[in-house]
């Protein structure tokens, strides 16, 4: 066996089934060991969708991703799609290729220093220097990608390690590391302060963040606030903890959150903080939350916990294990009437959005996108205007939400969905993009055709850089630089050439006809709805 070979053997043993990546000479060895398995290859058309596409898979199945790529210009293109995953907390193994160990640090063809490059953005990362060393890297790095705050690890392997020889191969049955062991289990005395606080209390939220969906903990939380009658609200990455139609979901909180949502939050005299970075795209005052209110920030992380905002009850702990201690707890509350309290404002203060009707309204279309796909579906929402439209309309019911919160990548939505449907044939999977982030990875249409993966594509057409356009309009006076997308493919010729069934939306009286022909089959199918091109996302 070679060190290739070993490679191949060790995502064997972490049951590992798809591998997206784009090869070259430095990664051959690799690549040709997989001909060897089962181990299903999928060629990408350029290397960050690579990683997208393993997040993809990752977010809907709980598994590790597992993305490979060549070295130099593949290596420092797939940082991208490391630093997306790092920024919200999705488990990836990425492995590079590299030149000859000997050639390391002399400017060759295509070396890079990716450890060092990507060192920002993973958790952890080796440069493989032995080949006998090969079993016990992999089994530490999906360990460490898997376990705490997920995220993504980096291997770099020479390409002479991966053909140099491996005497004995034993893959680890466990991992024992000295600097890394991260805390599941809550500190008993910190959930029986919360338990105390709870009951003093009169108007509790709990804020729901990606890290409760990572962890698989919703049924818990669910649990936990249906038994107390505590309102949740959530982050953009904590979408799906929550069914929209659940009466204690007031929706999202942040700038371009519901109104309701940021009211709560504003008068809690306590605030759950769960799996949450306390970030500016959800609180951008981080001063209100701690302010006249008890602030309990429950994260696996600890270095997050009071980085943004000083919490009165700190807790580290899986949101999992944490609230299923709480359940044990006998105490009873009920805050029915907050409640009820919460339920008023969100009839009163509803937004009313500015729509031309001449155009097909966003809003009113995910909506009725999301009532019409299937309850188990996996919708994946881009970057820019369409993913507040989106975040603000999707409804969920048993299915899943994917977007890029933390980096807001453009160009996420159709690799990563890709990578859901693959691994999860049989549900359905629609990416919504806008025009901009379509033209960003457009090339994978290729990939979907060549790989017989039936993606379901919406392109929210208003021939701009909507978000930076609303933006410029808000801050320049409508001063508009560099943000108008003439030039753009014609989107029906372009489903002709990679085979895809077109769909152009562009009356509003046809929507519903369009997104059943839309949603209809598994099938891949490109559908451009046609929206304002100065419509905004309140």
């Amino acid at each position: 066996m070679n060190g290739a070979q070993a490679m191949v053997k060790c995502l064997e043993n972490e049951g590992v089934e798809v591998v997206f990546g784009y090869p070259g000479v430095a990664i051959c060895p690799f690549y040709d060991s997989l001909l060897e398995t089962d181990i299903r290859s999928v060629l990408i058309r350029t290397e960050q969708n690579a990683a997208h596409a393993a997040s993809g898979l990752a977010r809907v199945t709980g598994k590790v991703g597992v993305c490979a790529v060549t070295s130099g210009p593949g290596a420092t293109n797939l940082i991208t799609g490391i630093a997306t995953a790092f920024a919200d907390s999705i488990p990836l193994v990425c492995i590079t290729g590299q030149v000859n160990s000997e050639l390391i640090g002399s400017d060759v063809f295509q070396e890079a220093d990716i450890t060092g490059a990507a060192e920002s953005f993973v958790k952890y990362s080796y440069l493989v220097r032995n080949a006998e060393d090969i079993p016990r890297v992999f089994k530490e790095a999906f360990y460490i990608a898997s376990t705490g705050r997920k995220g993504p690890v980096l291997i770099d392997v020479p390409i002479d390690v991966q053909n140099a020889a491996v005497k004995k191969f034993k893959y680890p049955e466990s991992v024992s590391m000295r600097t890394y062991k991260p805390t599941v289990k809550g500190h008993a005395v910190q959930i029986k302060k919360v338990m105390t606080e709870l009951e003093k209390v009169s108007r509790p939220v709990i804020c729901a963040g990606g890290g409760v969906l990572s962890s698989g903990a919703q049924e818990m939380l669910r649990q936990f606030a249906h038994r107390h009658s505590i309102p949740v609200v959530s982050t953009m990455m904590g979408i799906g903890t929550m069914r929209t139609e659940d009466k204690l979901y007031f929706g999202m909180v942040g700038n371009n959150g519901a109104p309701c949502a940021n009211r709560a939050m504003n008068e809690a005299d306590m605030v759950i903080m769960v799996g949450a970075r306390v970030a500016d795209r959800a609180v951008n005052q981080p001063e209100i939350i701690t302010r006249n209110k008890v602030l309990v920030h429950m994260d696996v992380d600890p270095a997050e916990i009071g980085k943004n905002a000083g919490p009165t009850i700190p807790l580290v702990g899986d949101a999992g294990h944490i609230f299923a201690d709480m359940l044990e707890y006998d105490t009873r509350c009920d805050f029915g009437p907050w409640v009820e309290q919460l339920a008023g404002y969100e009839r009163e203060i509803a937004e009313k959005r500015r729509h031309d009707p001449a155009y097909v309204d966003p809003a009113a279309f995910v909506r009725r996108l999301s009532e019409r796909m299937q309850p188990d579906g996996i919708y994946v929402a881009d970057v820019g205007q369409n993913q507040i439209w989106s975040c603000r309309n999707f409804i969920v019911r048993d299915g899943s939400f994917l977007t890029s919160g933390g980096m807001g990548t453009m160009g996420y939505s159709i690799p990563a969905a890709m990578g859901a449907k693959i691994a999860c044939p049989k549900r359905q999977a629609v990416a919504v993009c806008g025009d901009g982030s379509f033209q960003m990875s457009m090339m994978e249409l290729a990939s979907m055709r060549q790989h017989q993966v039936p993606v379901k594509i919406v392109v929210m057409a208003n021939h701009y850089l909507g978000m930076v356009r609303e933006y410029q309009q808000n801050t320049y006076k409508g001063r508009y630089a560099v943000v108008e997308l003439s030039g753009g493919p014609d989107l029906s010729r372009l489903a002709e050439a990679y085979g895809l069934r077109f769909i152009r939306l562009s009356r509003p009286e046809e929507m519903d006809s369009a997104i059943d022909a839309f949603l209809e089959g598994d099938e891949a199918v490109l559908m451009e709805c046609v929206i304002d091109p100065m419509e905004t996302v309140k």
